[in-house]
């Protein structure tokens, strides 16, 4: 369950936890007509990124040309937390980074395994995510419906939504 206090209070904290609790999210890039498509991703805490293993044969890795801007979304597995993430998104080549992502699902994806050609490295470097989380208290909810249609003054309280920077866009 989303924990309202820690979105207001440390909010970047919140969001890379729940990048380690949720496995895939949809990653689309900026300026090119591609649907965003679901992707696994691999959370670096100390440089504040995103590592994505995929194919150099997928529209998306051929639509980044030298570097380009992204954006993740991500919903939480009780669905209590939104996110969009974005950030400059670029193809590396890092056989040491792939070594250490590497897993038994990502070889299910790739016959060969590290050694097939075609892998690469996707890299998001986050700067900015903007953030909902919402109470699952079905109790609470149906107070704070009850009370805004009581009350035309009244907004129901169920939630907060927060901008983290990471770093200035580039």
């Amino acid at each position: 369950m989303a924990n309202l206090d820690k979105t207001r209070s440390d909010p970047a904290g919140q969001l890379l936890d729940e990048l380690d609790d949720v496995r895939a999210g949809m990653l689309g890039i900026e300026g090119t007509s591609q649907h965003m498509q679901p992707m696994t991703h691999f959370v670096d805490r100390r440089e504040g990124c995103l590592y994505f293993i995929t194919s150099r044969e997928t529209d998306l890795a051929k639509s980044i040309v030298h570097s380009a801007t992204a954006h993740y979304c991500l919903v939480s597995n009780d669905h209590d937390y939104h996110a969009c993430m974005s950030g400059e998104i670029s193809i590396i080549n890092d056989r040491e980074k792939l070594e250490e992502l590497w897993s038994p699902m990502m070889a299910a994806w790739f016959e060969g395994g590290q050694d097939n050609p075609n892998i690469t490295m996707l890299k998001m470097s986050l700067n900015e995510a903007s953030v909902w989380a919402s109470t699952r208290n079905a109790l609470r909810f149906g107070f704070e419906m009850v009370r805004s249609n009581v009350n035309e003054a009244h907004t129901p309280d169920i939630g907060e939504h927060t901008i983290v920077k990471f770093r200035e866009a580039s």
